[in-house]
């Protein structure tokens, strides 16, 4: 097999388990914060349910990546390369610093920023591309709205019941956390199957678009493994610094994002979990009083998502540039 490909492909299992390692939070931070479950039992329950996602769920977001975004000519190892390379190393830089990014929104940009450079406006599919900036953009208010929604009801629900309500939702958050790990699986990992696959289409290894069976096991393994590691430094951050998360937000948080993420899925577009799974908790804590909310670390959050597109897209040209003449 070609040397280079090997590599390529590395690259983008690092940038998998990256995406495990940062997203963990996403998954089990309210489980943990509500002590719903102990933190280790939490990554090994979500690990395995974001592996199997992917089997039960299809490939749609990975051909939405990997074939609706670029023209053919421009699907080419040094575009995919800085597109990688430019997403971990924004994934490094915002897990040392505690703010939870979108890994989705940093590899968009890689590619977009190393194909403008590259080639030119005229290489970017609009269609493909607007279908995932829309997912990526209405999924966190789809995630707030849903999240205040889902707070209401069981709030509602909850209402005439005993204290022993709280024990409740916190044995609902297994199958909420299941259900929730199987949707991360659904989407995340299926980027980097479309990244991937884009690779071997541009190495002559595949004739035409199609996820091999092979990329689907490792890649889920991969991303799999960096959720059982645990990006502590955001499960602080999304598991306490928004509010005192108690079962009840924990519960509707997980269904609400559940929800969201795997109804993206299924209509291929690929979604920020670390959106909109913020902006679920988000919601759960505005539905019960405005105020409880720490809304300053909701804004910081906010700029790095702002941000991400822009740094990205710089990141994956200025590296583009630099692979260019190594991998000719």
């Amino acid at each position: 097999m070609n040397l280079l490909l090997v590599l390529f492909v590395m690259i983008a299992l690092v940038f998998d388990f990256l995406n495990g390692f940062h997203d963990s939070a996403n998954v089990v931070a309210t489980a943990i914060a509500s002590r719903a479950l102990p933190p280790r039992y939490a990554l090994l329950i979500a690990a395995l349910a974001d592996f199997t996602g992917p089997f039960l769920f299809g490939v749609a977001v990975a051909t939405t990546i990997g074939d609706e975004v670029l023209a053919s000519r421009a699907i080419t190892i040094p575009v995919a390369m800085a597109a990688l390379i430019s997403a971990i190393t924004w994934n490094i830089f915002t897990w040392w610093v505690g703010i939870p990014s979108s890994s989705s929104h940093a590899l968009i940009g890689g590619f977009v920023g190393a194909a403008l450079i590259g080639y030119g406006t005229n290489v970017i599919r609009m269609g493909g591309l607007y279908k995932i900036l829309i997912g990526l953009f209405i999924s966190p208010v789809l995630g707030l709205i849903v999240g205040w929604l889902i707070m209401k009801l069981a709030r509602g629900l909850g209402r005439r019941t005993s204290p022993r309500i709280n024990l409740f939702f916190k044995r609902s958050q297994w199958l909420t956390m299941i259900a929730l790990g199987l949707s991360h699986g659904s989407n995340d990992a299926q980027k980097t199957m479309g990244v991937v696959t884009m690779g071997l289409l541009a190495f002559g290894a595949i004739s035409s678009f199609h996820v091999p069976a092979w990329v689907i096991l490792v890649c889920a393994t991969s991303i799999s493994l960096g959720m059982v590691m645990g990006g502590w430094r955001l499960i602080k951050t999304m598991g306490g610094k928004f509010y005192r998360i108690q079962p009840v937000h924990a519960f509707a948080s997980q269904f609400a994002s559940t929800t969201v993420i795997l109804g993206s899925a299924l209509f291929g577009a690929p979604v920020s979990t670390t959106q909109v799974i913020s902006s679920t908790i988000l919601g759960a804590g505005s539905a019960e009083r405005i105020q409880k909310v720490r809304w300053g670390v909701a804004g910081q959050i906010g700029l790095a998502w702002l941000f991400t597109l822009p740094a990205t897209g710089i990141l994956g040209a200025g590296i583009y540039l630099i692979l260019l003449p190594i991998l000719k």
